[in-house]
């Protein structure tokens, strides 16, 4: 929930005219109310896409304040993120595993792309629970999607987002070979999770306190394809972290 009209103008004007990794597929996510906004300022630019930060999981009709997959779709949002920590976080909105669910399944049906979001706090880390946490969440979203296809997994430990604790380059390594091994269980036996090997097509991206700082590190890692990038992406530096690969 950042910036005004003129901060997200700058912002994106800044990025459209930035020498950005032709083979880095980038996404901003503004708050609802400048989204075609920022889409408008984009300009002739197809480099860059634009997601919503949420969607509501039923069609249109009385939800007050919601914003529905149809609405999104209908003028040209492809994508939008799900089950962000921010968003399950039991002090603010609780979204439940379920729900983050019943929301993917929703926004895929209704032909949008989804950045689904995992991790897990500081007490679920230090009790060694980091795995069991972030199975918990992929296993509910299994239940209900079979084609992962349109889903990019991003891992957000909760413990290093704004706190002035950093995940290292292994432990963050780490989870997302769990996960990758998770897609790959998943994608054998009678229930394939896609037609494809998910293990190899879904890309997991990092974020917890993502900067210029430690991108190209991160980037350089074999299971982590990108970032879910925070207040960084705020700032001109965020053109470096999209081209950490470069």
């Amino acid at each position: 929930m950042n910036g005004s009209k003129a901060e997200i103008t700058k912002i994106v004007e800044h990025l459209a005219k930035a020498d950005l990794d032709p083979n880095a597929e980038v996404i901003i996510a503004p708050p609802s109310l400048y989204l075609f906004h920022a889409a408008s300022a984009l300009g002739s630019n197809t480099h860059i896409k634009v997601a919503a930060q949420n969607v509501y999981h039923l069609p249109n009709g009385a939800h007050t304040g919601e914003i529905s997959v149809q609405q999104l779709k209908g003028d040209g949002i492809e994508w939008v993120i799900l089950g962000h920590s921010e968003r399950r976080a039991k002090n603010t909105i609780n979204e439940t595993d379920d729900k983050v669910a019943a929301k993917t399944k929703a926004a895929l049906d209704g032909g949008l792309k989804v950045v689904l979001c995992i991790g897990e706090s500081e007490q679920e880390r230090e009790a060694g629970e980091t795995v069991k946490v972030v199975v918990r969440q992929l296993d509910a979203v299994r239940k209900v999607v079979k084609n992962w296809e349109s889903i990019v997994i991003a891992y957000e430990p909760i413990w290093a987002i704004g706190t002035g604790k950093t995940a290292t380059t292994q432990q963050a390594q780490e989870v997302h070979a769990d996960i990758r091994k998770w897609l790959s269980e998943q994608t054998s036996g009678s229930d394939p999770i896609s037609p494809s090997n998910a293990a190899e097509s879904v890309r997991i991206i990092y974020g917890g306190s993502v900067t210029e700082k430690n991108s190209r590190e991160l980037a350089q890692q074999p299971d982590i394809d990108g970032f879910l990038v925070g207040g960084a992406s705020l700032k001109p530096a965020f053109v470096d972290i999209i081209n950490s690969t470069r």
